[in-house]
Parts: C-alpha cells; structure tokens; sequence
C-alpha cells in the first residue's frame, strides 16, 4: 500500500512522463493493431452473441421487450447505427426454426471470438506478467462463454426492471408535495443500468482478463474512467455522424459495418489505453528504487 502511494505521488508530480511513457509502451505494443482486431472479432460476435440471448429469453419475457433493451444497450456502443444492427438480431429471431443444433453451436463459437482475442490483447499489454503468472488453457476456453452468460443474465434483469416500471407507468408518487409520473422511467432505468452495466464490464475485463492478479481499486478507477470517456466520445460521434460525416456517401449500402466498426474500435482503444496506464502502474512498482530517485530530483 505505501509502494503505491509513493507512485500516486510520483504520477501527480510527473504526469506528463507518466502519459507519455503509456502511449509510448501502446505504441510499442501495437496498440491500434491490437485494437483493430480486437473490434473487427467483436463486430463478428456482437449480432450472434446477442441473437442467442434473445432466442433464449424469448421463451420467458415478450420479444419486444427483449429487443428494446438490446436496442438500448447497442446504442451505447453503437452509436448512430445501432437500430440496423439490432435490426439484424430482430431478423435472426424470425428465422430461428431455420436454425440447428449445428447452427447454435456455431452461433456459439463466434459469440466467443471477442472475448478470446481481447483476452490475447491484454497478454500484449501485460507481457510483464508472463514470467510469472501462467492461465490453464481450459480457463481461457471457460471465461468467453461466462462472460456471454452473465451478459445475459444483466439484459434479463434489467428487461423485467424496465418491463415493472412500464407497469406503473401511469401511476403517481408524492415525494414532499411534489407529484411526480412514473412515465419514461423505464428509459432512464435502461440508460442507468447500461451505463452501470459498462462499469462493471470494463472493471471486469480488467481483473479478470490480464493473467495474475489487479487491485480491485485500480480495475473500478480503469473502468469508470473508460465509461466516462466514452460516453464523451459516443456523444461526439453521434453529432458527427448525424452533421459531418460523409460516410453514408462514400460507403454507400456499407456504412453501417464501417460505422460499427469505427465505433467499436474507439471504444477498444479506450479499454486498452486503460490497461496500458494499469501495466505502467505495475511497472512502476517494479521500478520503484528508479521513481524515488526519478522524483527527487523534481
């Protein structure tokens, strides 16, 4: 704990050496390649992935309070075109009898492609590790797949939610006098509970993806701090696409996979500059004999 304040202490005073020994080891590590290939698999898995949640869960909630959910969530990481993309889902829902066990389990393996080469991107980033800590390939195998359940289980819970508050969206509560209406709670709920699910996503990508072991303090700080930064980003994006963008001219019938492409790739490199600035804390730490003498002279 005193190690880490020492280096609290030395990032404030040198903030700037601090920054720019991150991009200069996410520049060494590739860190748009890796980025890049992070978001084209996450583009492949992204509709089979969620296709297979609202097959599941069609048999128990209404379809479209499934997809507005999905929908609402896409948007967080899709700005602009997440309508088609869901759309995409939606059209999959109406052909799923067409659909085999073949099928599903080939849904299956491209839903996990994700997660399996983030989880190789984080290797890149904390090759520092690999000396130390080794992951059993089963695990690897494992942790895509539990990440798509749990993902379920957080769309499941925030639909009957949402679905509740619509129940009670012509009800009325007095809270100090003031007569407050229940409608559109349910689109704030799915607007908070999107931006909470993206906290507590990012956060555990950050301890559970690296090999060994990351304080739970640092992971929550990394992924509030993409969350926010890319809800700046998104908003940003939205105003371009909707004012500037010549996409839709130039890409024609492909603007939306380009989009969603781009998209996702800013968010990746957002998760991946968050794990750098982790592997420099680590690093520091490593160095530590080095930064005190470093912060002496300041």
């Amino acid at each position: 704990m005193g190690s880490d304040k020492k280096i609290e202490n030395f990032i404030l005073r040198q903030p700037s050496r601090f920054i720019l020994s991150v991009l200069r080891n996410f520049k060494r590590n590739q860190g748009l390649l890796l980025s890049g290939a992070v978001a084209y698999y996450t583009l492949l898995s992204i509709v089979p992935m969620f296709a297979l949640i609202l097959v599941g869960f069609s048999h128990f909630i209404e379809e479209e309070q499934l997809y507005t959910t999905i929908l609402s969530h896409l948007k967080l990481v899709i700005p602009g075109h997440a309508e088609r993309v869901a759309g995409q889902v939606w059209g999959f829902l109406a052909r799923r009898q067409l659909v085999g066990v073949f099928g599903i389990l080939f849904m299956m393996f491209f839903s996990s492609m994700a997660f399996t080469v983030l989880e190789s991107a984080m290797a890149v980033i904390f090759s520092h590790r690999a000396k130390k800590h080794r992951r059993h390939f089963l695990i690897s195998a494992i942790i895509p797949y539990a990440y798509i359940f749990l993902m379920g289980f957080g769309l499941l819970l925030v639909t009957l939610v949402a679905g509740a508050l619509d129940a009670l969206a012509d009800k009325h509560v007095i809270i100090f006098g003031w007569d407050l209406s229940l409608a559109g709670s349910s689109r704030f709920v799915l607007y908070l509970s999107g931006m909470l699910g993206m906290v507590i996503m990012l956060t555990s990508l950050y301890m559970v993806m690296p090999v060994g072991h990351i304080s739970i303090r640092h992971a929550i700080i990394g992924g509030f701090t993409a969350t926010v930064l890319w809800e700046i980003i998104r908003h940003i994006l939205v105003w371009y696409y909707s004012r500037l963008s010549l996409v839709n001219v130039i890409y024609g019938s492909l603007a939306t996979a380009v989009v969603a492409l781009l998209s996702i790739e800013v968010a990746v490199i957002i998760l991946l500059l968050g794990a750098q600035v982790i592997a420099e804390f680590e690093r520091l730490t490593f160095d530590l004999p080095d930064t005190d003498q470093a912060g002496v002279g300041v």
